[in-house]
């Protein structure tokens, strides 16, 4: 299936099933970022930024949630 088919297919969907389906891809994806994060982390992509946080953090250049 091509992305085009899989367009048509989506918006052949009765509203009930588009939110269903909707729900599922929202959760899929939030779960293919997550396995990025992960992967980028094991692999030190993020120690940069890490390190530049705690710096940020160290010398009360952040805000509290």
């Amino acid at each position: 299936m091509n992305v085009e088919e899989l367009e048509q297919a989506v918006s052949k969907l009765p509203p009930e099933k588009l939110a269903e389906f909707s729900e599922w891809f929202r959760e899929y994806r939030a779960d293919v970022w997550d396995e990025q994060i992960e992967r980028d982390a094991k692999d030190g992509r993020l120690d940069e930024k890490i390190e530049k946080a705690k710096e940020d953090y160290e010398a009360g250049r952040t805000t509290s949630l």
